[in-house]
C-alpha cells in the first residue's frame, strides 16, 4: 500500500520541479550576460543542462523580451548556430544618484546602458527633492508606461535597504527619509536604495567585470566630499545591520585632520583622505595666494598636477599616504582579494599609486596574501551605474 502523502508533503513534491525551473532559468540568463554573444549549444555545453531543457529556457526568455538572437554564428561542422545575447534597448531600470551637488535620473536597458537621462541641482531641503525624484521618476514611467520598470537609488549616506528609508545623509543632515516609500505610494514602482558606497562596489561587480572577473571579494573605496567603503563577500554586497557597514571613514588615523569630518571631529579617515582634505592641503601651501578651499575644484586642481605644479603633486602625495594608512587597515581587517578605489583622484592614478602602495606595504605583514589595489575602471557615474545595478541585480536574480 503506498504511503499516504500529507498536504504539505504534496506541495513541496509540486514546488521542487518548480523550483529547479526557476533555478535554471537563472543559471541560464546570468550565462548570458556573462558570456554573450553565444549559442544554445555554448550554453548547454557549459551548464551540463540538456538541449531541450536550454532551448526551453531560452524561448521563455525571449518571450519575456530578457534575450533576443542577434543572427547566425561560425559552424563547427553542421548547421551554423542561431547567437543569444541580453535584450539591448528595452527599458528596465530608473536610476537615480543623488550627490551633494547633482541628482541624476536616469533610464537603462538590461545590459545597463543608458537609454535616456537628465540631472538637475540637488537641494538641502528634503521636501523639495522628494518632490523633484518623484516626478523626475514619474516622467519616465509615463514615458515608458508599457515597460517592466523598476527603481535603484544611490544615496550619500546610512540607507535602510530593507525598507527603502534614508537613515541618515550627513551632508544634508536629513534623518528617517522614507523616499522609497513616497515613489512607491506615487509611482506604484518597486524601489531599491543603498548607499553610494554599496552602489559603486555592486557597479564594479557588474561592469567592472573585465578588470575583475575572478574576483569575489572586495572593497571599493570612494574618494569623495567624504570616504565611503562598499564590502564585497563572495559576489554579495555585504551591508550589516540596518545597512550600516563599511563606514570606513569615521575611523580614526589621526590626531588632527585638516578639515573636520561630516561626523564633527577631526580624527577620521574623511578628515584626512578625503577631496575636502585634499582641497584644503592645496590651499595652505598656497596660503600667500589667499586660496579659499572651497573655490579649489578638483578638475583644476588635477590639471595643475598633470602640468607639474609642485603644490598640487605634494597636497596629492599627501592625500594618498593617508589614503593608504586607511587601505592597510582595510587589508588587514579583511584580506580582500582587491582594493578599487573610485572618484576624482583615479584620474592622477599615475601619481599617487607608487606612493600608495608604499604605504600599504610597510603596514602589512609580509606572510599576508598580497591584495590587489586598482583604480576603478567604470566610465562616467560609478554612483549611478550602482544605481542602475540595484535593479539589474534584482531582475537577474529573480529571471522574472
Amino acid at each position: 500500500m503506498p504511503k499516504k502523502m500529507h498536504l504539505q508533503d504534496a506541495k513541496s513534491e509540486i514546488a521542487r520541479p518548480k523550483k529547479m525551473r526557476d533555478i535554471n532559468k537563472q543559471i541560464v540568463l546570468n550565462y548570458i550576460r556573462d558570456r554573450s554573444p553565444l549559442s544554445r549549444a555554448d550554453i548547454a555545453r557549459a551548464t551540463d543542462l540538456q538541449r531541450s531543457t536550454v532551448s526551453a529556457i531560452v524561448e521563455s526568455l525571449k518571450s519575456a523580451d530578457l534575450v533576443e538572437e542577434i543572427g547566425e554564428g561560425t559552424s563547427t561542422g553542421g548547421r551554423k548556430p542561431t547567437m543569444l545575447q541580453i535584450k539591448r534597448g528595452k527599458p528596465v531600470a530608473i536610476g537615480v544618484d543623488l550627490t551633494p551637488t547633482q541628482t541624476s535620473i536616469a533610464v537603462a536597458d538590461l545590459s545597463g546602458t543608458v537609454v535616456d537621462e537628465y540631472s538637475f541641482p540637488t537641494s538641502s531641503d528634503a521636501e523639495i527633492m522628494t518632490e523633484k525624484i518623484v516626478g523626475g521618476i514619474s516622467k519616465f514611467n509615463d514615458e515608458y508606461r508599457n515597460e517592466d520598470l523598476e527603481v535603484g537609488i544611490s544615496l550619500p549616506g546610512i540607507t535602510d535597504n530593507a525598507f527603502g528609508t534614508a537613515r541618515f545623509i550627513p551632508y544634508f543632515n536629513w534623518r528617517e527619509w522614507e523616499i522609497g516609500k513616497k515613489i512607491y505610494e506615487e509611482t506604484g514602482l518597486d524601489v531599491t536604495i543603498d548607499n553610494d558606497a554599496n552602489a559603486i562596489a555592486l557597479a564594479e561587480l557588474w561592469f567592472g567585470r573585465e578588470k575583475i572577473e575572478k574576483v569575489r571579494n572586495f572593497i571599493t573605496v570612494l574618494v569623495a566630499d567624504g570616504i565611503g567603503t562598499g564590502i564585497i563577500f563572495d559576489g554579495q554586497v555585504y551591508r550589516g545591520e540596518n545597512g550600516a557597514a563599511g563606514e570606513f571613514g569615521h575611523m580614526i588615523v589621526g590626531e588632527k585632520g585638516p578639515v573636520r569630518c561630516s561626523c564633527g571631529g577631526y580624527r577620521c579617515w574623511e578628515a584626512f583622505a578625503s577631496e575636502t582634505s585634499l582641497k584644503s592641503r592645496f590651499a595652505a601651501l598656497n596660503n600667500g595666494a589667499g586660496i579659499d578651499p572651497k573655490s579649489v575644484s578638483m578638475d583644476h586642481l588635477i590639471k595643475l598636477a598633470d602640468s607639474g605644479d609642485e603644490n598640487a603633486v605634494k597636497s596629492l602625495l599627501n592625500t594618498s599616504e593617508y589614503l593608504g594608512i586607511g587601505i592597510s587597515n582595510l587589508i588587514v581587517g579583511f584580506s580582500p582579494q582587491a582594493i578599487i578605489v573610485s572618484g576624482n583622484i583615479t584620474r592622477v592614478w599615475d601619481l599617487i599609486e607608487d606612493s600608495l602602495y608604499g604605504v600599504v606595504e610597510k603596514s602589512i605583514r609580509r606572510k599576508l596574501p598580497r591584495t590587489v589595489i586598482r583604480a576603478s575602471s567604470l566610465e562616467g557615474s560609478p554612483t549611478l551605474m550602482g544605481a542602475i545595478g540595484l535593479v539589474l541585480a534584482n531582475k537577474f536574480s529573480s529571471a522574472h
